[in-house]
């Protein structure tokens, strides 16, 4: 980091701490040549995240709304706050990790899907018929036995 007053980039940190925000890093530096000190604000860059949707419209990612779908479908389940924060989480941390500008509701949703499967059943077939809209009982059915299938090996 260069030094503001005499322009050299010998600095050293002397106190980091976050913001009151909690979205920066607040740094005291010290100019190890002409001894000023000065503050430097880290912030995380963040690539902007496009959700590719079935009508192929884009929208901005919006983490409540994997929040919410998932909420929906522990609605009356034994599952806790703190497994639906981590879940969601999780499913977050592996969209982001992808360091991709665009993702397909498809893939998070599949996202989704795998990680409530391992988490409660009911849950797991509550969000599949939504999101795969099952048109009838049919195939309602049919993704429970492939559930039943799945779980029994």
């Amino acid at each position: 980091m260069k030094c503001p007053y005499c322009g050299k980039d010998a600095t050293k940190v002397i106190d980091s701490r976050p913001s009151e925000d909690n979205t920066t890093v607040r740094r005291r530096r010290k100019c190890e040549h002409c001894g000023k000190r000065f503050t430097t604000y880290e912030k995380i860059e963040t690539i902007p995240l496009m959700v590719i949707k079935k009508d192929q419209s884009r929208q901005p990612y919006d983490r409540k709304k994997i929040e919410k779908g998932v909420i929906s479908s522990c609605h009356k389940r034994p599952v806790s706050a703190d497994q639906i924060n981590n879940l969601v989480d999780d499913v977050e941390n592996e969209i982001f990790n992808l360091e991709a500008r665009e993702i397909k509701s498809s893939t998070i949703g599949e996202m989704v899907m795998e990680r409530l499967r391992d988490l409660d059943g009911v849950a797991y077939v509550r969000f599949a018929s939504v999101y795969r809209e099952f048109k009838d009982v049919g195939t309602f059915m049919d993704e429970i036995k492939k559930y039943m299938n799945d779980s029994a090996q």
